[in-house]
Order: structure tokens, then sequence, then C-alpha cells
């Protein structure tokens, strides 16, 4: 099984510097690459200089991380692709559960590992934990992490099992099903797409699974900051944009008007809090997807809907109102 190592980097060099050699020295058998999107830093000639063996794409615009990493990896030949931020520090053999779980489930086709938090290592970290589900709503949440409430990780999700989506800060997903399903939708620009392309594969009959005997420490926030009104706009909107795409017309069409009204709920409440950046990013967000939303409707799958897609009704009801941040009590609520 080949496995390629795809990085995708803007102007990124100290974070290069930083975290590539743990890539270099624990992926031994992998193919490394870094997809540069325009870069205008010294990334490129730094690692021509210092890491001659790493292959080097070159995109030619900063295109976000939807269409960097569909025009690299047009370059890349490999059984498995492994999408990994530039901000992440590996493990020791963390390839070979991965490898393992892969030939050991032919019917799995895209796999998260356990990601914890490169500042504080013994917690879960904000991109993807242990991996990703949704509620019937379309809020993305992980065992490990709701909303901003991390886990600390005491072993309690050190298995393998079924998840919704695996985050795209390190996704491993086999190549043909990546082209199958025409790769990433490249209107996101970034954030969510990575829930949006596992929701298209299961919804076309692939299995996404955590691996929790592999793990990599992720720094986040290296892009945008969880508190960065362009990471709500770009989070909300999105979101809303999978919905369209993702489900049965009449359900999908329900769905977005209460999250009209939940959505407004928390634009009002950034405006209590003062934080007016984030009310106006959550309307900017609907205004966007209203005026996409024919260019998203034509984007429907042709495969069958899949219709249990959520392990609870409303994590926003679940955490604010019941304050629940555990992943295993939320669930059996």
């Amino acid at each position: 099984m080949r496995i390629a190592v795809v990085i995708l980097n803007w102007n990124g060099k100290e974070l290069l510097s930083s975290y590539l050699p743990s890539v270099i020295q624990y992926s031994e058998g992998a193919d490394i690459y870094v997809a540069d999107n325009a870069s205008t830093d010294e990334s490129v000639a730094f690692i021509k200089t210092n890491y001659p063996s790493i292959k080097i794409i070159q995109n030619s615009i900063n295109g976000g991380y939807a269409k960097g990493y569909n025009d690299a990896l047009k370059h890349v030949k490999a059984d498995i692709f492994c999408l990994l931020n530039s901000d992440v520090e590996v493990t020791k053999n963390w390839l070979t559960p991965i490898e393992k779980a892969f030939n050991e489930l032919p019917e799995v086709s895209i796999i998260q590992p356990k990601i914890l938090d490169l500042k504080q290592k013994d917690h879960f970290e904000y991109a993807g934990a242990a991996g990703g589900f949704i509620d019937q709503l379309g809020y993305p949440f992980c065992r490990g992490r709701i909303f901003q409430a991390l886990e600390k990780d005491q072993g309690q999700y050190n298995d393998i099992k079924e998840i919704f989506w695996a985050t795209g800060a390190c996704m491993f997903i086999k190549s043909d099903v990546f082209n199958e399903v025409a790769g990433f939708d490249e209107d996101y620009f970034a954030h969510q797409e990575e829930v949006d392309l596992c929701w298209r594969a299961k919804n076309a009959g692939h299995k996404v699974f955590y691996v929790g005997t592999s793990e990599v420490f992720h720094l986040g926030g290296s892009t945008l900051s969880n508190m960065n009104p362009k990471k709500t706009y770009l989070n909300f909107r999105n979101s809303l944009f999978s919905i369209t795409k993702n489900l049965p017309i009449r359900k999908a069409f329900l769905i977005i008007f209460i999250r009209l009204v939940l959505d407004a709920v928390a634009a009002i409440r950034f405006v209590f809090q003062l934080r007016f950046k984030h009310f106006f990013a959550i309307l900017k967000a609907h205004l966007s997807f209203y005026r996409h939303f024919r260019k998203m409707y034509r984007k429907r799958e042709k495969a069958n809907f899949i219709l249990k897609y959520y392990v609870t009704k409303s994590i926003v009801w679940s955490h604010f109102v019941h304050q629940e941040s555990d992943f295993t009590a939320l669930v059996k609520d």
C-alpha cells in the first residue's frame, strides 16, 4: 500500500521548520510532498535547501484548502492520500495502525487518527479530536470536543470506530475514492469542506473510521483561530451548503428553516457579548448561502441519501441547555 503524505502550505516557513522534521523522521516508506499555495515567503526555498528529498508541488494561486488540495493531488500517485496540516507533529509509528486498518477493513475509505493538542498534550484538540459527527441540524462536533469544551485524553477513545467525518487536519483517504467524489468542493474555500467530502462519500456507500491507536499533535489556529470572524462566516455558511447538497430536499428545507432561527439566536448572543464582527459574520454567511443556493442545489448527489446521519438531535440544546460536554453522556440522551 503506497501512502503519500501531502502537506498544504501557504506562507508557512516557520511551521514547516518546526513540524516537518517529525513527518520526515516517522513516515518511513511514505512519499512526502509539500503542496505550496502560491506562498510569498521563503517556504519553497527553505524546503529545497534543507529537505531536497521532499517533492514540491507549486500551485499557481492560493485557492484555499479545497482548491489547493484538488490541484495538488492531480500530481500525486499513491493508493492512499494523507492530507496533513503544516502545524501537525506526528509520532513514531503513526502510520502503522492506519495501514493495518485499511488492510483489515476493506470497506473503509477514509481514516482519521487521534488528534491531540500540541500545547496541552494530554487533551484533545479542537480540529477533529477523536472523530467527527454532526447533529440532526447539521452542526458538527467531535468525540473529545463539544464546541470549545475539550476533554482530557485518558484512553477513553483508544478505539477503532466508525465516525461521520474525518478532520482535514490529518485525513487519510483512498485516492480512487477521492477521485470518485471529485475531491473537495472549491466553493467552500476552507472549513467544513472535509465534512462535505465525507458526507458525499458516505452517500456513495463508503465508510469513515477513526483509529485511536495512531496519534498526532496539532497546533491549531495557525491559519484562522476559533475566534476569527472569517472562520465564523465560513463555518456557518459551509454547514448550510452541506445540508443543501447531502440531504433529501424536503428534509434539507426544513433544517435550513430551523437553522435560520437558531443562527439568528447565535448572532444575537454575539451582540450581547459585544462581538459585533461575529454577528455580521453570521449575517454575511446566510446572505452568501442564499446567493449560492441554486448552485449548491445543482450539486446534489445522485446517489441514495443516508437518512441516519446524526447521533444526537441537537448538540446546541445538549451543550448549552443541559450543559453536556462529554460525548459519551451526550449520545445517551
